[in-house]
């Protein structure tokens, strides 16, 4: 007689599923960037736009620390960059150039060089050059 483990299937499918969640976030937040710089009177601006605020940075810092537990690194993901959409405005504040289109340009570069900088990292680390 052959049973079949139920809970390894939906696990799998779970998995599967990282991917598309990924993309969608992805889309989401590139689409509240995108309605922020154009200055879009659309209702999905607000949401949209600070969904991409938190994620954008968080997604960054995640993949910075890919060697702790998921919630941990889930909780200091979103941890950091808030505090990061705090720096940026505190600065825009301090040198009186506040914007939103500017705000959500300054997150998007340093999101940007965040991951850019842990690519590097990576691709440094797998070529043996730095243990």
């Amino acid at each position: 007689m052959h049973t079949t483990d139920i809970r390894r299937s939906a696990r799998a499918s779970d998995r599967d599923l990282t991917p598309l969640l990924a993309g969608a976030a992805t889309a989401v937040g590139g689409f509240g960037a995108l309605l922020a710089l154009t200055g879009s009177d659309s209702p999905l601006r607000a949401p949209l736009t600070l969904f991409f605020l938190l994620v954008a940075p968080a997604a960054g810092i995640a993949a910075a620390l890919r060697g702790f537990d998921p919630f941990a690194r889930t909780l200091a993901a979103l941890a950091g960059s808030v505090v990061l959409n705090m720096l940026v405005a505190q600065g825009m504040l301090a040198t009186h150039r506040w914007s939103a289109r500017g705000g959500v340009m300054a997150v998007a570069v340093i999101s940007a060089l965040i991951l850019l900088l842990v690519l590097l990292r990576r691709r440094r680390t797998a070529k043996g050059q730095d243990v």
